[in-house]
C-alpha cells in the first residue's frame, strides 16, 4: 500500500442499513473514518428483508425460475442500498458514488446464484480512493464470462467484502453487524458468554462451518488464504477509534498474532441438520459410492457419517445433511434403492450438531473426552461424532441444544466470570 494512510474496507449488513435513518447513521459512520485520515471503501448488503421480498416474487411467478434472470432480480436490493448510501455520503460532504459489480470489475464463474469469485480488478476502485472519493459497492454480485449478473449466495456481501480488502491491499476489513463481536458462544443461549478480542482465521472458519452465524464461512475461508484482518464490530454502537490496538471488536487474524492459544474457544450450534440412516445394505465393496455418488451428482451435501456393520453380514450408513436438502436426499437414496438393497431408510430433523472449537487441542489431550463425559452427566445421548485437528462435534436431540451448549460452556471454562 502506498501512502501512510490507512486503507479501510466497511462493509455492513442489511440490519444495519435497514433504513434511511439507519443508511443515514452508517454514512456519518464512514464520514467519521473518513475525517480521521483513512481511505474508506464501502461495501453494502441489500435493506434487511429486501432479498427475501425479490427471491419471493421470483418464486411466486415460477418455481422453476431461470437462475440467470433470478440473479438479475435479486442484485438490484445492493445496488439500491449503495446508491443511497453515496447519496447520503455527498449529503454529508463526503465525495462518493456507488458501483455495481460489473462495474467494479468483480468477474465470478458462471454458476448462478451461487457463483465464486474468479479475479477483482482494483484499479477503478483505487483511482476513486486516490481522488479522495469513497467508492460503495455493491455487495453479493459480480459479472459472469458471459457478461451476465451473477449473485454469490446468501452471506455473500462478507465475502464481497474480504475479497475487495484482498484486491486494494486493505489494512484491515471491518464487518459491521448487529452483535458487537465474536463470542465464545450465542449469548442468547449463554448470559456468561465472553466477547473474543482475537480468534484465528482457523478457529474461526470451524466455528461458522459448524453453526456460528458471525460471519459467512465462504469469507473466512477466502480472508485466511488472502491474509485480510477482519474485524467483527456492531453498526449499533460508538464508532471504532482509527488506531491499532484501540479496536471495539474482534479481530480474525494470524495463528502467530494470538500469545497466548486456549484449549477451547468457542461453542457452536446448528439446528439445520437432518439424519438419514440407511440400513441394513449388503456389506460390499462400492457401497457408499453406490450412495454418496448420486448425492454429490445433486449437490446434497452430507456430513458425519458414520458406518456400522452388523453380524449378518449387512452394514448401516448414517449420515446428516442439511434440512432444506433432506428431502431431494430422500428422493435420490429411494431412487437407487433397488441398486444399494437397502432395507431401511430411516430420517430424523430433530437433532442438532453442537462442536467445541479450539487451535489448544492441538498440544492438548482430553478435550473429546470432557465433552462426551460432561453430556453424559446430564443424560444427553451422542447419536453421532466427528472430530478434526481442532474442532470436536456431536450430534444430539434437537431438545438439549440449549442444555448441551452451557454445560460445556461451563466445562470448558469459557464463562465470563
Amino acid at each position: 500500500m502506498s501512502g501512510s494512510a490507512p486503507r479501510i474496507v466497511m462493509k455492513f449488513g442489511g440490519t444495519s442499513v435497514g433504513d434511511l435513518d439507519r443508511i443515514r447513521a452508517v454514512a456519518e459512520r464512514v464520514k467519521k473514518q473518513k475525517d480521521a485520515g483513512c481511505d474508506v471503501l464501502v461495501v453494502v448488503s441489500a435493506m434487511a428483508g429486501e432479498t427475501n421480498r425479490l427471491v419471493g416474487f421470483c418464486q411466486s411467478l415460477s418455481p422453476l425460475y431461470d437462475a440467470r434472470e433470478y440473479d438479475a432480480i435479486v442484485a438490484t436490493g445492493e445496488q439500491v442500498t449503495s446508491g443511497l448510501l453515496a447519496i447520503a455520503l455527498q449529503k454529508l460532504g463526503v465525495p462518493s458514488r456507488s458501483f455495481a459489480g460489473w462495474q467494479v470489475p468483480i468477474l465470478t464463474d458462471s454458476l448462478h446464484g451461487k457463483a465464486s469469485l474468479d479475479s477483482i480488478d482494483g484499479a477503478r476502485l483505487l483511482g476513486s480512493m486516490a481522488e479522495g472519493m469513497v467508492p460503495v459497492v455493491a455487495g453479493f454480485q459480480g459479472v459472469g464470462p458471459d457478461g451476465r449478473v451473477t449473485t454469490l449466495g446468501r452471506g455473500g456481501s462478507d465475502t464481497s467484502a474480504v475479497a475487495l480488502a484482498a484486491a486494494i491491499k486493505a489494512d484491515r476489513c471491518d464487518i459491521y453487524t448487529d452483535v458487537d463481536g465474536i463470542y465464545t458462544t450465542d449469548p442468547r443461549i449463554v448470559p456468561k458468554a465472553r466477547k473474543l478480542d482475537k480468534i484465528t482465521y482457523e478457529e474461526m472458519l470451524e466455528l461458522a462451518s459448524v453453526g456460528a452465524k458471525v460471519l459467512q464461512t465462504r469469507s473466512v475461508g477466502l480472508a485466511m488464504r488472502e491474509r485480510v484482518r477482519v474485524q467483527v464490530l456492531s453498526s449499533f454502537e460508538d464508532g471504532p477509534a482509527v488506531m491499532e490496538g484501540h479496536l471495539p471488536g474482534s479481530m480474525v487474524v494470524d495463528e502467530d498474532e494470538i500469545v497466548e492459544k486456549k484449549l477451547v474457544t468457542g461453542i457452536a450450534y446448528s439446528r439445520d441438520e437432518a439424519k438419514l440412516s440407511v440400513r441394513r445394505i449388503p456389506d460390499r465393496p462400492g457401497i457408499a459410492a453406490a450412495i454418496f455418488g448420486p448425492l454429490s451428482e445433486a449437490n446434497v451435501n452430507v456430513d458425519m457419517i458414520v458406518q456400522s456393520t452388523g453380524a449378518d453380514g449387512t452394514t448401516n450408513m448414517t449420515f446428516t445433511t442439511s434440512k432444506t436438502d433432506l428431502p431431494r436426499a430422500i428422493s435420490i437414496l429411494e431412487s437407487v434403492r433397488s441398486a444399494v438393497q437397502y432395507e431401511e431408510l430411516q430420517t430424523d430433523p430433530d437433532i442438532v450438531k453442537v462442536s467445541v472449537v479450539g487451535s489448544g487441542m492441538r498440544s492438548h489431550a482430553g478435550v473429546a473426552s470432557t465433552m462426551f463425559r460432561t453430556l453424559s452427566e446430564r443424560s444427553i445421548n451422542i447419536q453421532a461424532i466427528s472430530t478434526s485437528e481442532i474442532k470436536v462435534s456431536v450430534l444430539v436431540a434437537a431438545e438439549y441444544a440449549e442444555l448441551a451448549v452451557r454445560a460445556l460452556h461451563t466445562a470448558y471454562g469459557l464463562d465470563d466470570v
